[in-house]
């Protein structure tokens, strides 16, 4: 699976971004997906997912109520729609993918991975 991840960006403290995340090279309903970020000095941390067919998510609580991750299998696509942001939020965002029929938020039950789109929150 070939994962493009885009939407990031410079943002005030309080807006809101919407972080995209294309697939291909796989039958984009049979993976698993998920978001993670990894800010400057600090190690890669889970941030929601979702399983194939979108009937069952997960958030970190750090972003729960503020962040909605979603998929739209017939275009190939997956969500992360920020609300609220937080410069805590400042980070890499990486989207994510993997064969299981579970719903992994750890970075090892990933076999893929996007290049990363950067979101910047300004206080």
């Amino acid at each position: 699976v070939q994962l493009q991840a885009s939407g990031g960006g410079l943002v005030q403290a309080g807006g809101s971004l919407r972080l995209s995340c294309a697939a291909s090279g796989r039958t984009f309903s049979s993976v698993a997906m998920g978001w993670f970020r990894q800010a400057p000095g600090k190690e890669r941390e889970f941030v929601a997912a979702i399983s194939r067919a979108g009937g069952t998510k997960f958030h970190a609580e750090s972003v729960k109520g503020r962040f909605t991750i979603s998929r739209d299998n017939a275009k190939n696509t997956m969500i992360l729609q920020m609300n609220s942001l937080e410069p805590e939020d400042t980070a890499v965002y990486y989207c994510a993918a993997t064969d299981t029929r579970f719903v992994p938020t750890r970075i090892s039950d990933y076999e893929y991975w996007g290049q990363g789109t950067q979101v910047t929150v300004s206080s």
